[in-house]
């Protein structure tokens, strides 16, 4: 029994009489968690008295395993703090978390216990899951890449912490209407967020444009301006089956009473006396703000800045706590104690905010504290893009963070020396590489450049992505730091990705290899490929799927008021909307479908196979091409899908406001999924994974992750089409020629949208995106057309396959059997020892 306090409730606050109100923090069986749970709704209380519908029981569910959660923090945090290891602090603009509820018991080893306490108390653990809105804290794959890195590092019981934004209103929430996608703020903290525990002791000032002010000793220091607060909010991070719990620590900008104008207020002028407090609510109001405009930009950088100033002032208070009663200590020392990870260039300013805290704060000099920052940050790289690699405007940069500026142009000056002193060989490249862009027109700082210079390693997140960085964008670094760049190729984490999602292919996997360990060891699924010719295993896996399958078709009704067959191969691609992802090709290749099931006779429908194609993810907000292909899905679905003589045949649905909750439902249902970026382009990927995980077959280009995911689920079990990254320059380069003969189907698909078959929107800006030879906007720079005859043979060949129900079963289970190399668990652990140098520190 856990020992439980002597506060007690009375019955009938909406809650079971028969369950006693006692405060069990440690519970962990039905009746005890039970009692908590109710002491929470008494004791707790976030709403009126003498209700208990699900969503109250929901926060006192959450409340209550907070309890534990906070037990297993306080330890870790203090364990760590006693053993002194190296730690790696992880910023990254976005984290994509998910539900934080069913991933905490499942983690702590505590579903059924849970399942049984809210039984008691007349809910199902289900219902009450469903209560929680997903965190606004991120968008795309490189948040939900953070947040599975998160829980992996938690799993492996290494020293680590995570650094992000508190953003009040995420990206955006998406609507779907008869014009396409409507984007409204998240709601996610309207009321509140039962995981986080505000540190009201952890504030730091962070300052904003002023100017610098030199000493007559030399020594320069930032003044004037604004400062704002940065004050923490914790959310707490547990592994698997271990006592470890980490933090994700996320920052909010606040203002302090004394920036409040009483005077200017009581004057009438309201709003000039609240500025400061206005200006630092915007900082974390949403996520990536558009930057079209110049208070668009500055807002961008400030955000950046905020989470880079906040996080390094926090992690140097740290060390120097750390260091307090252990005698004499070193800056030196700094590099072997904390390691700071990159995500991307959205955390560029680390470089020269750790510089300036050095230089300015502690007083070090200019060798010591490049030595020190040198041998503490690592960088990495999310994409070839060059729209996506940041160059921020040096008048923009200037304005915001002047001292900031200086300390990049020295680093700039120094770096140039270096290669004109070291490597004449590469002065006639010094204007691409040197990390300041000084064209006249638009003089710019490259955030990638300073990222390899000054960081001590560089990684790709796939190794077609990390050779193509070394043979093409970064090649004469390379030369110059041969040992710098590695490849670290991304990873999902098992739990919530298969464990969680689809327990009864979990469970599956577990009775047929008689063991649970490939859940921390996702190695262990190769001993399923013995099994992949067994009818009894293929029996029960074609079970597990169509139960998946069937909670997705009612998911699709629910949201969406469509009907669809269980029956028919689900075919889904979700992920971004941009042009480089290609769901036009995707939706090119329905429409194609469309069109030859409406010229077959009944008899030859029959013949076919029935398809459900499900596209969903958010278009950004002022990308214009990304939002016509929203719309042209949803006008395909709604001709398609009312079309009695085809929709038995082929069904087009459109998956509104994708995240993490709606892929948890997607996923396990999915039996074909879509990666068919143009090769060279998509740095990884990391929902291929998790399909592959899920025992769904991938139709897809040789592109990011993709690549290796054939390699290892064998390649006859991956339908492979397009063009690869190495001849994509030559086809780009002959299509700018005129040499570009288009495909019939291709051309037939554009006519048939042209036709006006699909209602009357204008759909010819984005149609001659893919036409023409060269120009802004034209040319078909992602090779749609190009791809489009190997991608509708691809597609043959899936339908074929699909008829043989035995074959496609071997090919799904061999799936899931080659998907162990794709756990977070292994891409952490390559991190931990090859790039951080931290070890594990299990709670004892």
């Amino acid at each position: 029994m856990a020992a439980s306090t002597e506060a007690k409730g009375t019955p009938g606050y909406g809650v079971s009489a028969k369950v006693p109100a006692v405060a069990y923090p440690l519970a962990e069986v039905p009746a005890e968690i039970a009692s908590n749970i109710n002491y929470h709704a008494q004791f707790s209380p976030h709403f009126s008295p003498f209700k208990f519908e699900p969503e109250q029981a929901y926060y006192a569910t959450a409340d209550s395993v907070r309890d534990r959660l906070v037990q297993q923090w306080n330890e870790t945090y203090r364990h760590f703090h006693n053993v002194d290891p190296k730690q790696t602090y992880y910023l990254s603009m976005e984290y994509l978390q998910g539900r934080a509820l069913t991933n905490a018991i499942g983690n702590l080893d505590i579903q059924n216990a849970y399942g049984g306490a809210l039984k008691k108390l007349g809910h199902a653990l289900e219902e009450i899951a469903e209560q929680e809105k997903d965190a606004a804290l991120g968008n795309g794959g490189l948040g939900r890449l953070a947040s599975c890195f998160l829980d992996s590092m938690a799993t492996l019981n290494l020293p680590a912490w995570g650094y992000g934004l508190r953003y009040k209103y995420g990206l955006f929430k998406q609507q779907i209407t008869k014009e396409g996608q409507e984007e409204i703020a998240e709601d996610w903290l309207e009321k509140f967020s039962p995981w986080e525990v505000v540190r009201h002791d952890v504030v730091y000032p962070v300052r904003f444009f002023g100017r610098v002010e030199v000493n007559p000793n030399g020594f320069r220091k930032w003044v004037d301006g604004e400062v704002v607060q940065a004050l923490a909010y914790d959310v707490p991070i547990p592994g698997y089956k271990t006592k470890n719990t980490i933090s994700l620590r996320i920052w909010e900008a606040k203002a302090c009473a004394g920036d409040f104008n009483l005077f200017q207020f009581n004057d009438g002028q309201y709003e000039a006396a609240a500025q400061l407090h206005s200006q630092a609510q915007q900082i974390c109001a949403v996520l990536y703000p558009g930057d079209a405009t110049e208070n668009g930009k500055l807002l961008r950088l400030k955000q950046q800045f905020f989470l880079c100033s906040a996080s390094l002032q926090d992690i140097i208070f740290r060390f120097k706590e750390r260091r307090l009663g252990k005698g004499t200590w070193q800056w030196s020392e700094f590099p072997s104690k904390v390691a700071v990870q990159l995500n991307d260039t959205h955390p560029t300013l680390s470089i020269p905010e750790l510089m300036r805290l050095l230089l300015d704060d502690e007083g070090l000099g200019w060798d010591e504290a490049w030595d020190v920052t040198t041998r503490t940050i690592a960088y990495t790289n999310h994409t070839v893009l060059p729209e996506a690699l940041e160059k921020w405007s040096q008048s923009v940069m200037r304005k915001l963070l002047p001292r900031h500026m200086e300390i990049i142009e020295e680093i700039d000056k120094r770096f140039v020396a270096m290669i004109c002193k070291t490597r004449t060989d590469l002065e006639s490249k010094l204007m691409s590489i040197r990390i300041l862009d000084n064209n006249p027109q638009k003089p710019v700082v490259r955030m990638a450049n300073l990222c390899v210079v000054s960081a001590h390693t560089v990684n790709g997140v796939a190794q077609l992505h990390s050779d193509i960085l070394k043979s093409e964008l970064f090649v004469d670094y390379v030369s110059i730091w041969p040992t710098k760049f590695q490849n670290k190729t991304n990873g999902i984490t098992p739990r919530r990705w298969l464990r969680f999602c689809s327990p009864e292919l979990s469970s599956i996997i577990t009775k047929w290899l008689k063991s649970e360990q490939w859940v921390t060891n996702l190695d262990q699924l190769t001993g399923l490929r013995k099994f992949a010719d067994n009818a009894d295993f293929q029996a029960e896996w074609a079970s597990a799927k169509m139960a998946n399958k069937q909670r997705l078709a009612e998911y699709i009704e629910r949201v969406t008021g469509e009907s669809i067959d269980p029956h028919s191969l689900f075919d889904i691609q979700v992920k971004r909307i941009h042009e480089y992802k290609r769901q036009l090709l995707n939706i090119l290749g329905a429409i194609y479908r469309y069109k030859k099931l409406k010229e077959m006779g009944p008899k030859e429908r029959k013949n076919t196979t029935p398809r459900t194609i499900m596209i969903g993810g958010k278009a950004f907000a002022t990308y214009t091409n990304a939002k016509r292909i929203v719309k042209l899905v949803n006008d395909v679905g709604a001709v398609v899908n009312n079309d009695p003589e085809v929709s038995k045949y082929l069904k087009v649905v459109f998956i509104p406001n994708y995240n993490v909750s709606v892929a948890e439902m997607l996923i396990p249902g999915s039996e074909l999924s879509q990666h068919i970026s143009t090769a060279g382009m998509e740095a990884s990927g990391t929902s291929n994974m998790k399909f592959a995980l899920n025992g769904c077959l991938i139709i897809g280009t040789l592109d990011g992750a993709n690549v290796e995911i054939r390699e290892e689920i064998q390649e006859e079990n991956f339908f492979l089409f397009g063009a690869t990254a190495d001849e994509v320059p030559r086809l780009r380069k002959e299509r700018e020629n005129g040499l570009f003969k288009p495909d019939p189907r291709f051309e037939e698909a554009k006519h048939f949208i042209r036709s006006g078959a699909f209602g009357s929107y204008d759909y010819n800006p984005l149609l001659e995106s893919l036409e023409g030879n060269t120009g802004y906007g034209r040319g078909d720079y992602f090779l749609v057309g190009y791809d489009f005859p190997s991608y509708m043979d691809a597609q043959a060949k899936v339908d074929e396959a699909y008829k043989d129900r035995k074959r496609w079963l071997k090919m799904s289970i061999l799936s899931t059997a080659g998907s162990g190399k794709f756990s977070s668990d292994r891409t952490i652990s390559q991190y931990a020892k090859e790039i951080w140098n931290i070890a594990e520190c299990r709670v004892p």
